[in-house]
């Protein structure tokens, strides 16, 4: 290669490469941090990522007036007051059993039957006895009428001097006497009568009975068990069945002897069982009983029911308001309600913040009357719902919260 070709091939050192410096991309850099820093903050305060805050709920509920004028509150048991064991008068085996629980009788149905040969044999025999006697009464009662016949002809045979002394005294003696006859006869009579009503009563003591209207509670013995009413002997049982009256329910409420002073006879109460949540029943206090159970410093109230209902049982468990007023016909009814401090008032509009999820929406609501620390909601709410107690200033609409943990 010649001397001219390779110069040729030098590089003019005044063409230089360029290359594109680091403050040609600043623009688009400062962009997009402006876009992103504009797009967080709108995201917070929108609340899309604003932390979440920290709240205490509360759940709209179904209230029941008579709670804001309760006085006092006592739990207790549904106790009957007519209650009873049903045996037998008498020691025999159990041949009939006519019932079982659950079983409404009657005053005076027969519910068991006792074996009742023995007594039946002895109804009998003195059936027979009194039939003897009886029997034995007309014969008398006819040798007196003939002994009458005989002594009134030996009066006048006598006046007449046609019999001796003697034969008129013999007349005498034997009516006097057919007469005496007559009196012990109907004495023996009335003797057999009562023995025969002796016997009858001695079989009916086999046929257990009810004392009054009731329903059977529990089965205390079965068919072929010994029944005995001082239930002393082994394998022996001592009643039958056991009852009690529905219409005597009451329920009997221990009552601390500091607040005693406060509750009268006649007191209006509501009165609610854990069996039925959902209904209230009226009642009054119906007695207090003198006396202080000194172990738990607490006397027995007694309330009486004002409104029964079929589903009442014995020993079942109720809470006792006792108030300080009667309740109007419609407050009987419950109505649902909202903690106070739920509410939130701005202008002629009140409103809650309602849980959705793990945000909130605020709700408007139309309030109604106070019952306590609640507010009754007409409108806008329904049970079950959760609502914000004492919301903060930071709290908006679509805001996310935690519920704080108590």
């Amino acid at each position: 290669m010649s001397g001219e070709d390779i110069a040729k091939l030098k590089i003019e050192k005044s063409e230089k490469i360029v290359k594109p410096g680091p403050y040609k991309k600043k623009p688009f850099i400062i962009a997009a941090v402006i876009l992103l820093l504009v797009g967080t903050v709108g995201l917070y305060f929108s609340g899309v990522i604003a932390p979440a805050i920290s709240v205490d709920v509360t759940t709209v509920s179904q209230v029941y007036p008579s709670q804001s004028i309760s006085t006092l509150n006592a739990s207790g048991y549904i106790v009957a007051q007519r209650k009873a064991a049903v045996a037998s008068k008498v020691t025999g085996r159990l041949v009939a059993l006519m019932v079982e629980e659950g079983s409404k009788v009657k005053e005076g149905q027969v519910i068991a039957r006792m074996e009742s040969v023995d007594v039946t044999a002895a109804r009998d025999q003195a059936a027979a006895n009194l039939n003897t006697v009886r029997a034995a009464l007309d014969q008398a009662k006819a040798e007196r009428d003939m002994a009458q016949l005989e002594y009134a002809r030996y009066q006048k045979l006598f006046a007449s001097n046609f019999v001796a002394k003697a034969d008129y005294d013999v007349a005498e003696t034997r009516y006097k006497r057919a007469v005496e006859g007559v009196k012990g006869a109907e004495a023996t009579v009335r003797a057999g009568s009562a023995a025969l009503r002796n016997a009858e009563a001695s079989l009916d003591y086999t046929l257990v009975r009810a004392p009054f209207d009731a329903v059977v509670l529990t089965k205390n013995a079965d068919v072929g068990d010994i029944v005995t009413p001082m239930g002393s002997a082994a394998n022996a049982k001592a009643a039958v069945v056991t009852i009690a009256d529905m219409k005597s329910l009451q329920v009997e409420a221990d009552v601390s002897e500091t607040s005693i002073a406060s509750i009268r006879v006649g007191q209006p109460c509501d009165i609610q069982l854990d069996a039925l949540p959902n209904v209230r029943f009226q009642g009054e206090v119906y007695t207090i009983v003198p006396t202080v159970d000194r172990s738990k410093a607490t006397v027995l109230v007694k309330v009486r029911f004002l409104d029964k209902d079929p589903r009442m049982l014995p020993d079942m468990s109720a809470k006792v308001a006792f108030l300080s007023r009667r309740l109007a016909p419609e407050e009987l009814k419950p109505r649902l309600a909202v903690n106070q401090s739920a509410l939130i008032s701005r202008g002629n509009k009140t409103f809650v913040f309602l849980l959705q999820g793990n945000r909130i929406k605020e709700t408007t609501v139309q309030v109604g009357s106070k019952l306590g620390d609640m507010t009754e909601i007409v409108s806008g709410l329904k049970p079950g719902d959760r609502a914000v107690i004492k919301p903060s200033q930071g709290l908006k609409d679509g805001g996310r919260i935690k519920v704080a943990e108590r």
